[in-house]
């Protein structure tokens, strides 16, 4: 079965429709939430994911219980028989409210499903590409980068050899470019630290 063949039997409507309630949830890097849920599930049909169904579903509402707390799960459980899968991979990768971020991955790293790990490495894809010095202080850029090496890069090599690739690239050019700003704007870098 061709690619395309493969992603006309996919639907997602419904599952964007839910999705679209991430319209009003504003993103630090600018954009909104909605926007990133669709870049996430670019990264993944990227990736050649094209018949995940299950975890390209999941993509496109992965923020949704995290972001919108008041979202009715039983509403996403009678879309289509899928359903019930996708919601069980968006609460895997769902944050509690209550968990640390860094037990939160250390627990999808040690015990997620692959599905979830592939998922967590195109979220962290997406947000690593919206990372920029002007809406970050460095340290904050610096702390989320060590994340990332420390948790969903070992994900990535767990799960996708090219994922882990590309989360490494952008580690090391992201660390590289703030080397540059710390080069060229020293006084400034060093209000930007706190």
């Amino acid at each position: 079965m061709t690619a395309e063949e493969k992603l006309k039997n996919l639907v997602l409507a419904p599952y964007i429709l839910k999705a679209t309630a991430l319209i009003g949830i504003i993103r630090g890097v600018g954009g909104n939430q909605f926007r990133h849920a669709m870049a996430t599930m670019a990264i993944l049909l990227d990736y050649k994911f094209f018949d995940d169904y299950v975890l390209l579903k999941a993509s496109v509402i992965h923020d949704l219980f995290e972001d919108v707390p008041t979202t009715n799960e039983m509403d996403i459980r009678i879309i289509d028989g899928q359903a019930d899968d996708v919601v069980r991979l968006v609460r895997e990768v769902t944050r509690p409210e209550e968990m640390d971020k860094a037990d939160y991955l250390r627990r999808i790293l040690d015990h997620g499903s692959r599905y979830a790990k592939i998922l967590k490495c195109a979220d962290r894809i997406s947000n690593l590409t919206d990372l920029h010095t002007d809406t970050q202080t460095d340290q904050k850029i610096i702390d989320y980068l060590d994340q990332t090496e420390k948790y969903v890069l070992p994900m990535a090599e767990q799960v996708n050899e090219d994922m882990f690739r590309e989360l490494s690239d952008l580690i090391k050019s992201r660390r590289r470019f703030l080397k540059i700003i710390e080069k060229c704007l020293p006084a400034e870098n060093e209000n930007n630290k706190t």
